[in-house]
Parts: structure tokens; sequence; C-alpha cells
């Protein structure tokens, strides 16, 4: 029997094979799972819903946007491949669902690539959780602020480069070098009674960084073969007081009980320049002894365990320790040798003494500094002879009333290299430098050193502090 296709047609109505029980629709298409992306959208460097968007025909792939620029505008419209809600670059991403490979919130998720404040955020690059946006490297956090480049830390924490309290904060020494802010403690309700103008005896100047030659003065000492760089400081004026010294004394510092903390008083560029805990034993046992160590020579000693008229004199009897905790309670630290010569040289003039002029000159007497010139009398006040026998940059006595305790130990030849050095290896001796009222013009000349055993003070040294700010 012949059948006609209208009766094939109804022959399989009647048995059900045609009631929809075989869907053979196809689903919307939402696009291939490449990924080449629908091109950047507005929000993010990677648009919305993730660079493993679809392909299709919404454009094509953006390039992500480098750091502290404005991101691509959409290069493809609205980035959805067939407009459905999914799209290639919709709030879904790769196939078209909600979901999508990335989420909402980019490459990693809600906070982009580095967590909230990342690269890739919810503000993309330049927004608001960027790298230029409020928590990024030059928003509201900055590289060192509590955003910081990446995490809520940021590099170097919330205070910068040495932390809340800064080199001089609240951490310096056992007590905190100069309290929360102020100036030296030393200082805190001194009279100001030193140099010719009784300003204070605490007063810090700047020295500029430069290069110049160690140990050369173009007269005595020619030898150009150990160049130095030091950075910017401050270099006290005066040498320290005895009435500077006695606030130290009075606040219980310099003792087995009250030594400064590991690591104060360092040079902010020189690794392990710091106090050493190992030094503790150095010091006196308590006040009471250091004061007796401080009537080191009853001709010649400055110290009075009451105050007197002797306040303005340069404190001598100084060991390297107590010098070295000193500076560090106040605020500062112990110049390098590198820096102390700089100074006393006029950086890279190379003074022959701290006041010639011209450099080479070896004019001295008893008007520029406290020698045994016209006479051998003893310490006088600190800038007895200011300012004709101030350094280039104001400091007075950098020659005569006492030597200065340096950081390093002594070595002799120099390191060739110097940037910024100090000699941290022990050796016979610590270095001063300066001459003392009791020494001839040789040992004045900028260029002369001297070691000296650290743990022995003596009336010919005392100490000047240097610090990283005034």
């Amino acid at each position: 029997m012949r059948i006609t296709p209208v009766l094939l047609f109804l022959a399989l109505v009647a048995s059900g094979l045609l009631t929809g029980c075989y869907d053979l629709t196809l689903a919307p298409y939402g696009g291939d799972s490449g990924h080449g992306g629908a091109g950047t959208s507005s929000g993010s460097d990677v648009s919305v819903g993730g660079r493993g968007a679809g392909g299709g025909g919404g454009g094509a792939a953006g390039v992500p946007d480098g750091p502290g620029t404005q991101p691509d505008a959409p290069l493809g419209g609205s980035g959805s491949v067939v407009g459905s809600t999914g799209g290639a670059v919709g709030a879904g991403g790769l196939a078209s669902s909600t979901g999508g490979v990335v989420g909402a919130g980019g490459a990693i998720g809600t906070g982009g690539s580095s967590g909230t404040g990342g690269a890739t955020s919810t503000g993309g690059v330049i927004g608001t959780g960027g790298i230029v946006g409020t928590g990024g490297a030059i928003g509201t956090g900055g590289t060192t602020s509590s955003g910081g480049m990446i995490a809520s830390g940021g590099t170097t924490s919330a205070g910068g480069t040495t932390s809340a309290g800064g080199t001089t904060g609240s951490g310096g020494g056992s007590g905190g070098a100069s309290g929360s802010g102020g100036g030296p403690a030393s200082c805190a309700g001194l009279t100001a009674t030193c140099g010719p103008s009784s300003e204070s005896c605490c007063k810090s100047l700047l020295v500029p960084g430069g290069t110049y030659y160690r140990t050369y003065d173009g007269v005595d000492f020619t030898d150009k073969s150990y160049p130095a760089t030091v950075a910017d400081f401050y270099l006290d004026k005066y040498v320290i007081t005895v009435g500077r010294f006695r606030q130290f004394v009075n606040a219980g510092m310099g003792t087995q009980a009250s030594p400064p903390a590991s690591g104060a008083g360092a040079h902010p560029l020189i690794v392990g320049s710091g106090w050493n805990t190992a030094w503790k034993t150095n010091l006196a046992a308590d006040t009471a002894s250091l004061k007796t160590a401080m009537n080191c020579d009853t001709d010649y000693q400055t110290w009075t365990d009451t105050a007197g008229s002797n306040e303005s004199q340069p404190m001598n009897c100084l060991d390297w320790y107590v010098a070295f905790a000193f500076c560090a309670w106040d605020g500062g630290r112990l110049p390098t040798e590198a820096e102390w010569n700089y100074a006393a040289s006029g950086g890279n003039e190379q003074r022959y003494y701290p006041w010639s002029s011209p450099a080479t000159s070896t004019t001295i007497d008893d008007s520029y500094a406290v020698y045994c010139g016209g006479s051998c009398s003893g310490t006088q006040n600190v800038g007895s002879k200011s300012p004709k026998g101030d350094g280039k940059w104001g400091q007075s006595d950098l020659a005569g009333n006492v030597w200065e305790w340096n950081l390093d130990w002594y070595a002799s030849p120099y390191t060739n290299l110097c940037d910024n050095c100090a000699n941290l290896i022990g050796t016979s001796g610590r270095v001063v430098r300066g001459g003392p009222y009791d020494g001839g013009a040789s040992s004045l000349r900028s260029a002369n050193r001297d070691p000296t055993p650290p743990g022995v003070g003596n009336a010919s040294v005392g100490v000047r502090c240097a610090r990283t700010g005034p």
C-alpha cells in the first residue's frame, strides 16, 4: 500500500511522537568561551566580567591599562555579544551566566587582583581601589601611608620610613629620645646660655651632603686615595655641655639600669650602627657610680655633682659608651668619622682648619680656638671663640676645647670605598677628632685623627651629637 506523506504525518501525531517529548530547538548563543575578551569596560582594567569572557561580536579585546592612566573606552559597544543579559562582558563573564568565571569583582573577586585595594578592584586602575585611588600609591595613603602600595599596611607602615615615631620618636633610647615631638631632651627647661648670643645649647645645623677626600688638606695631608660621600645630616652647633649632661644624669640614664634600647642611636643609612645590648656592661651600675666616673680629673674635669659655674663648659670625662647613650637619649647619634671630617673640612673645600679661608691657610691663634697656643689653662665655655673659629656650616669648637668621639673604630688605612660609611669592625680604639685644650696647633687640623680606648674617659674628650633632622 502506498503511504502518502499526509497519512504518515497523521500516523505520527496519533502515536504521540510529535507531542514535544523531544525538544529539538537550540539554546540561545551566549558567546564563545575563549580568552579574547570583548573589550575593556569603563569600570576596570579587564572589565566587570573578567578577561575570560567570550569573544564573539562584542569587539576586539582591550589592552590592560598602565599605572596612572585612564582605562580604555569600550572597544565594541556595550560589551554584550548577542544582546543577552550575560553577554561577553556583562555581569557574569565566561558564557553569559550570571555567575561567570570570575564574578563581579574583576580578575580575582570583589577585591581585584590584590585585595580590596589592589590593581583591579572595584574602581579599576584609577578607581577607588586602584593604584592611584584612595588606597593606592599616590592616593590618600601614599606609598608609606596606612593604605600602602597593595595591602593596608603599606610599604613602610603608617609613619613613613622610620615608623610613627621617626628616627627620634617615642622609642628612642630606653625612655624616648625626645618625647613625642619636642626638641632634644637635654635642653628641656634649660636656660639658653651658649655662644656669644646666649642661644640654645641644643641648636643643630644642617650640613649639606657631598663628596670629599678623607684626611686631606692640601698642605700636610696630600693623599687623595680615600674619597667619601655623605648624605645631608645635622650636626649640633655646640659640644655637649655640663648642663645638658646633668639633665641626662637626673633622668637616671646612662646606667646599666637604664641603657639605650637595642638599635637606638643608629645612623639611618648604616645597618648595625645602633646600640648593641652587649655594651650594657660598659655602663656604670647606677647613677651614683656614673657621677663618680665623671669625677675623672680633679684639675680639669668639668662635671660638678651640684650645678654651678661650669654648666656651659664642655662635658668631659665621657667614655665612648656614655657618649653614645647620651646622644641616643637626646634624639641623635654619634657622627661617623666621615661626617665629622666632612664638616670640619668644609666639605670639598678641604680646609686646613675649620675656619681656614682660603682653605690652605694655616693661620691660628687663641682668638680661633681653645688650645695650647698662648695659654694652656683648660677648657672654656662652648662657643667662646664663635664666630671667628666656626666651621663652614656654623659649628663651633670643631677644633680645640675637647676631642670629640666619633662612631667609628679607628682603621688605618681607610677602606677605599665610602658612601655613608662607618668602620664597625673592632680595633684598638674608637676615633676622636678635633684636638683638645691641652694640645698643640697640629692636633687641631681638620685632617688629624686619633684612636682612643672606648671604655676610657678623660678630661680631654667630649662629644657632639649628629641628627637626622634639626
